[in-house]
């Protein structure tokens, strides 16, 4: 099973992941909320990017990451973090700005963390980014996937459902890196705010069946599957957090998108804002795998799942096998949600011993 995805060696490649899709400005205002807000902590993210950030800098891979930022102050801000992040940048579509947003600007999500009774919230501010108007022609993907070398395209349907040109580049990306031998990963990520306000559902909901069809790892829980693809019916569970329902869906999906060989969904029951029972689940080559059920201390929930598709494509990039990969997929997503901001601040080594057992006493 360690061989399921057939990736490209890393000698071969000068990437071993490469995220598509939009980078944000995450204006965080802490233990407080946005209405009544005097300061904010600033991050960046994106659903796509974060995977590539996790790779680089909890498993310590080479990553990249196509997106388009507006030339301005803000612009520069988000590249600085990216940076500090430790993913390459030389993919960056840069544009032009004319001072006051009206052709283009930087994406931006107030997001507050929630505690207790009070969930998480998410205010986007995004349209008419620089990220929502990139075009598939912009980028030379053959150069891309077959000169500079990639093992792992990561993308998903946040950046699909930003407007008309970023599903058509989203599908180009995934063909081009299908002619070259890259595995691709596609996180549904059903956001009901960007569905609600395309000018097209229904054709949205086409393109990511078109989209899922050429995927070789589909992340997603059953009522993204139901919102994004159509597929399987969405109904209320007896235990949110039991894998064992989503059989019979991904039995159905296998069908429908016969080149997707891992299907993968985290497992979350929120019991309240400030905890969470937490695992993950995959199928693959006819079995599933999945992790125990914990319940774990969230101090921001942001970036959970994208910590579990960068710890599942680690494992797989490596050749350690669906189970690990949804152990290590599991654990850093765990992690992830113990820290602010979207993306992990943790090692490798947490994340092995996390998986392992280990608990949380203190290391001295």
């Amino acid at each position: 099973m360690t061989d399921l995805l057939a990736v490209r060696p890393a000698e071969d490649c000068r990437w071993d992941c490469v995220a598509l899709g939009e980078v944000m400005l995450r204006l965080d205002p802490g233990e407080g909320r946005i209405r009544t807000a005097r300061s904010f902590q600033v991050w960046e993210g994106g659903g796509e990017y974060n995977v590539a950030r996790g790779l680089r800098k909890t498993f310590g891979m080479r990553t990249s990451v196509v997106t388009a930022l507006p030339r301005n102050e803000m612009g520069a801000l988000a590249e600085d973090l990216i940076l500090q992040g430790g993913v390459d940048t030389s993919h960056i579509l840069w544009r032009e700005a004319d001072g006051i947003g009206r052709n283009t600007r930087m994406g931006l999500n107030f997001t507050e963390r929630g505690f207790g009774v009070r969930g998480a919230l998410g205010a986007s501010d995004r349209a008419n980014s620089a990220a929502s108007q990139i075009r598939p022609d912009e980028v030379d993907w053959d150069a891309l996937f077959g000169g500079e070398g990639v093992r792992w395209l990561h993308t998903g349907g946040i950046f699909a459902a930003l407007s008309t040109s970023t599903a058509e580049t989203t599908l180009a990306a995934i063909r081009a890196a299908k002619r070259h031998g890259v595995v691709v990963s596609y996180d549904l990520n059903y956001r009901a705010s960007l569905w609600s306000s395309h000018p097209d559902p229904d054709a949205a909901r086409r393109v990511n069946r078109e989209i899922a069809g050429l995927v070789d790892v589909l992340v997603g829980d059953e009522y993204a599957y139901e919102s994004c693809l159509g597929i399987g019916g969405h109904a209320a569970r007896t235990d949110p957090a039991d894998p064992a329902p989503f059989d019979t869906l991904v039995d159905g999906a296998s069908a429908a998108l016969p080149n997707v060989k891992v299907f993968a969904a985290t497992l979350r029951d929120p019991v309240s804002a400030s905890v969470n029972r937490w695992g993950g689940v995959l199928w693959a080559g006819g079995k599933r795998y999945a992790t125990p059920v914990r319940e774990i201390a969230v101090l921001d929930r942001v970036g959970g799942g994208d910590g579990f598709v960068s710890g599942m494509a680690f494992a797989f990039l490596n050749g350690l096998g669906p189970q690990t990969a949804v152990d290590y997929g599991a654990a850093h997503g765990a992690l992830a949600m113990t820290t602010p901001g979207d993306n992990a601040m943790t090692s490798l080594d947490e994340v092995r011993a996390l998986a392992g057992g280990r608990g949380a006493a203190a290391i001295r």
